[in-house]
């Protein structure tokens, strides 16, 4: 009965269509990605596109097929709740990149674009020092959420060829 069981279970998994993820296909062999100094999103977006694509990372810009530029990143917290007291209770926390894509000419493949993320971190007096590493976790967290998103609208990226 539980063979029966576990058959049928892997049938239905299979039916729904779910498939891992994979390597991403960009419609470039180079790319230059530039970022806003000591910030770790540019990191984050070529570490993707090196463990994620076909796509090789070029140092000097007149060397790629594309040019990805990370404009701006801006990262804020405001207050979304106080109580009674006067106290805090919830942040918001924000992340938003602003990035473009370009080829070898110049033209843009995507216009300036911005990822824009948002979570609600909770917050107490009584637990301020798990709650900044809390916060930091959540901020890093939508960084590598940006950079994936960013990696993901490369990719579909339609490319006229010569």
């Amino acid at each position: 009965m539980k063979k029966i069981i576990l058959v049928l279970f892997c049938g239905l998994l299979a039916a729904c269509g779910f498939q891992l993820r994979g390597t991403a296909n960009l419609p470039f062999q180079t790319i230059y990605v530039s970022f806003p100094t000591g910030h770790p999103i540019g990191t984050d977006v070529i570490r993707f596109i090196k463990a994620g694509t076909n796509t090789r990372i070029v140092e000097k810009p007149k060397d790629a097929q594309a040019l990805l530029e990370i404009i701006s990143v801006v990262n804020d917290k405001q207050i979304m709740s106080v109580s009674g007291g006067g106290r805090v209770r919830e942040f918001e926390l924000r992340y938003r990149v602003s990035f473009r894509l370009l080829d070898a000419k110049g033209t843009e493949l995507i216009p300036t674009n911005e990822i824009a993320l948002r979570r609600i971190l909770p917050f107490t007096d009584a637990q301020v020092v798990a709650k900044e590493g809390e916060e930091a976790m959540l901020v890093r967290e939508m960084q590598n959420d940006s950079a994936s998103q960013i990696v993901r609208r490369l990719e579909a990226v339609k490319v006229a060829s010569d």
